[in-house]
């Protein structure tokens, strides 16, 4: 590894190291803005029961996330922002599987 990359990946430890231990302030920061999940549903037009299938979870999953007992998480989340976002382009990929 080159010496200069080398000292640049460091100094970014160093950082990182004086932030978590709260000597430094992070110089930006990432809020996630949980998915309203009864609300995709039901632009989509679909049942707890389709929607799960759809999402490729249970039923049981979908009411826990409607009624905020759990988030989603992982590539659940990234589905949902999908199906947010883009709801025709969730509904033709499924439509192909």
């Amino acid at each position: 590894m080159e010496e200069k990359l080398f000292d640049e990946l460091m100094q970014s430890m160093r950082e990182g190291a004086s932030i978590l231990h709260g000597k430094a302030k992070p110089s930006r920061k990432f809020t996630v803005t949980p998915a309203d999940v009864k609300a995709i549903r039901h632009e989509l037009g679909l049942s707890q029961r389709e929607f799960a299938a759809l999402l490729g979870v249970s039923t049981d999953t979908v009411q826990n996330w409607e009624q905020n007992r759990r988030k989603p998480r992982g590539a659940a989340r990234l589905l949902l922002a999908i199906a947010q976002r883009h709801p025709d382009v969730l509904k033709d990929v499924v439509q192909e599987l």
